[in-house]
């Protein structure tokens, strides 16, 4: 801490005694200046105890030197008797007094290089304490940033070592980590912060936000501003943070590639060789989403999922996102993290799933929809090439059995034929998609071919079934 008036005055061997301005004892002394000169302000720089025996001063000038030692700031004026003046003059002291600035009276046993010393030796303490400080600090961010702890630890050590709080965001200006956990509730909105260091005051306190080398920023906020030595901490916290986010941007990148090197082996039909490359793929049956917008866009929705593993599956495939789900439910997330089109297939077979939901992607896009379902793109396709009235009489006379046996309330026929043909005559990926057993949607199948008097095995009876299904009576 750095030497004030008061601790230099309560010094006995200097043997100082405060004559004005002692509301000022606070201040702390940068250097000490010696000087007679009337108007010193060209060689100061503030902060200093300027030291004067009055050789120069006399009655009439006392005002103006005190507002001039004001205007340069100094710290305070340490006044030497028994040469000139046998005492601090009293209209010195008034003048002091009125501006407060504190004037320390210098006895004449006390040589001014004795003051000198003493600051001198404070600054040199200061100094060496400042730099054990930084050093120990620069050790225990860097260890804690090669560590385990990573870019997490960095923040929750950097806020013991300021004493204060730190959040670390990312580039879209979301938290990433926060020192002491509270802090993520406070509100800074730092997505248009340029490169470069801002200080804004948050409540009490002052906070400086400053940009990461690399993306991201990282506020810390303390009750009192920071000193050099915080301000070292904190720049050093700064560089580790943007290496750490490189290194985890790289690592990004990495698994990235690893995703769509998955995705494509699950295109060529190779599952199990996918499976065993990342055993976190989730459970089948999949909902496959093909996902269109911007670059960036698709990026944060890919870095949104992607704390999702085991439950989502995501990688790029030239323009498109590919999404794998347990259910379609994933659509709503898809839909509030930005402007997207969507394709969605629940196809058996995932290489036609794929292709399904890319197809229906482009669509929505041409068509400026968020979402399309490609059964919906496909079957409105079909409905676009016939008579719209004919195609509904059509469909209602092929599924009047079968509804008014569902109206009975003894089955669910119509869901179930929906869902069976949705995935290809698979009878466990469609019993898995209603929650029923096999067995059960065997038979509800059976009695809606009884019904229908029609052979569900036969290829074109199947495509004349989907056909209607796609029509609401």
């Amino acid at each position: 801490m750095a030497l004030t008036l008061r601790a230099l005055a309560a010094e006995p061997a200097l043997g100082l005694r405060v004559v004005a301005g002692e509301a000022g004892l606070d201040r702390p002394i940068g250097w000490v200046h010696p000087t007679e000169l009337t108007d010193p302000q060209s060689f100061l720089e503030g902060g200093e105890l300027l030291l004067t025996t009055g050789l120069t001063l006399y009655s009439a000038t006392y005002a103006g030197y005190v507002r001039r030692l004001v205007d340069a700031e100094v710290a305070g004026l340490g006044f030497g008797i028994g040469l000139s003046h046998a005492q601090v003059p009293d209209a010195l002291v008034a003048a002091a007094d009125e501006v407060g600035l504190p004037v320390l009276e210098v006895p004449r046993e006390t040589p001014f290089i004795a003051i000198t010393r003493a600051v001198s030796r404070a600054v040199a303490a200061d100094e060496y304490a400042a730099t054990v400080r930084i050093g120990r600090a620069q050790q225990e961010l860097t260890r804690t940033a090669v560590g385990r702890a990573g870019a997490g630890g960095v923040v929750r050590r950097l806020a013991r070592l300021i004493d204060g709080w730190v959040v670390l965001y990312d580039s879209a200006g979301r938290v990433r980590e926060a020192a002491p956990a509270r802090a993520r509730e406070i509100e800074l909105d730092v997505s248009g912060l340029r490169a470069g260091t801002r200080v804004l005051s948050v409540g009490d306190d002052e906070v400086v936000l400053q940009t990461l080398h690399t993306r991201g920023a990282l506020a810390v906020g303390t009750e009192e501003p920071l000193d050099s030595t915080g301000r070292h901490i904190v720049n050093t916290a700064v560089s580790l943070l943007s290496l750490a986010l490189e290194q985890d941007r790289a690592q990004r990148v990495s698994l990235s590639q690893l995703h769509t090197g998955v995705l494509e082996l699950l295109a060529a039909g190779q599952a199990e060789l996918a499976r065993e490359v990342l055993p976190d793929l989730p459970a089948r049956p999949w909902t496959v989403f093909a996902v269109q917008g911007t670059k960036a866009a698709r990026n944060l929705l890919y870095e949104r999922l992607e704390t999702l593993a085991g439950q989502v599956f995501v990688a790029h495939r030239g323009d498109n996102l590919i999404i794998l789900a347990e259910n379609g439910e994933l659509a709503n997330t898809v839909a509030e993290a930005g402007e997207f089109h969507s394709g969605l297939s629940s196809a058996a077979d995932f290489p036609a799933a794929l292709r399904q939901a890319e197809e229906a992607a482009a669509a929505a896009r041409a068509r400026r929809v968020p979402l399309l379902r490609y059964a919906d793109y496909a079957g409105a396709g079909l409905l676009g090439l016939v008579d719209p009235q004919a195609a509904q009489a059509f469909s209602e006379q092929l599924l009047t059995p079968i509804r008014e046996f569902d109206r009975t309330g003894r089955g669910d026929l119509e869901t179930s034929v929906r869902c069976w043909l949705e995935h290809h005559g698979h009878w466990d990926l469609a019993a898995a998609k209603l929650g029923v057993h096999r067995h059960t949607l065997r038979n509800r199948v059976a009695k809606a071919t009884e019904l229908l008097g029609r052979d569900l095995d036969a290829p074109g009876v199947r495509a004349e079934l989907w056909f209607a299904l796609q029509l609401r009576p």
